[in-house]
């Protein structure tokens, strides 16, 4: 697969996200410190182009501090390993995906829904020639209670079902929620799919609606900038296991 070129767009003043042929990832400006972080890493292969992308918006690779996981899957992890050797930046993710992420155990396979199944066979086009994912290296696994410094308090907030150590951010004076896969914005706000535990994803897509965020930046589908929180409790009210 050759790279595909990243679509940028600005989601807050400090916040870009970084859309691929399939899946997210975003850079993030650390206000009042020095440097960027990167939530997630988009397909195996793009290491590069979001090198460039971050040298356009006027960051140099050693400029990067922190690199954080949300979790294993391929559209997320895929150009972590090029991207930690460039930059130097320390790679953090979820205790509960870490040793996958490493490449020490293969990640479990989603438990599909009946209605998943179409939906799950024609994402796989789009993986079609993608390279194998190197293992990674994690820095620091993450878990209940973690706090990051990004020049304001993120907390770090355990998310499982989607994946073990599926991880969302919580900027708590921004107000800002990165979600990861465990919910989307594709078409409409939902449950991100493809989970390994669909009752612990809905426990966890609940956790998330209780932190009255004002924006949320998902893996799939476009952020939410303003009212985030009264929107995801919306979704949260009507969800079954």
């Amino acid at each position: 697969m050759t790279e595909t070129t990243i679509e940028t767009s600005q989601v807050t003043p400090n916040i870009w996200m970084m859309t691929f042929a399939v899946g997210q990832a975003y850079a993030v400006r650390l206000p009042g410190a020095e440097g960027w972080a990167l939530v997630d890493t988009g397909l195996p292969g793009h290491a590069e182009r979001i090198l460039d992308e971050l040298a356009r918006l006027g960051a140099r690779p050693e400029d990067v501090r922190e690199i954080v996981l949300t979790h294993f899957h391929v559209d997320h992890v895929g150009s972590a390993a090029e991207l930690a050797e460039a930059t130097g930046a320390r790679v953090l993710a979820g205790a509960g995906d870490a040793a996958v992420i490493r490449g020490a155990l293969q990640g479990p396979p989603p438990v599909l829904e009946d209605w998943e199944v179409p939906l799950f066979e024609s994402v796989q086009p789009g993986l079609v020639g993608v390279p194998p994912v190197r293992p990674c290296r994690v820095d620091r696994e993450l878990g209940e209670g973690d706090v990051l410094e990004w020049g304001e308090e993120v907390r770090v907030v355990p998310v499982p079902g989607h994946t073990e150590g599926s991880t969302a951010l919580h900027l708590t004076r921004s107000g800002v929620l990165f979600t990861g896969d465990t919910i989307a914005n594709a078409g409409e706000l939902m449950l991100g799919v493809f989970n390994v535990d669909r009752p612990r994803a809905v426990a966890s897509f609940r956790r998330q609606s209780t932190l009255g965020v004002q924006t949320a930046c998902f893996g799939h589908g476009t952020p939410i900038v303003g009212g985030a929180g009264e929107a995801l409790k919306a979704v949260a009210d009507r969800l079954t296991e």
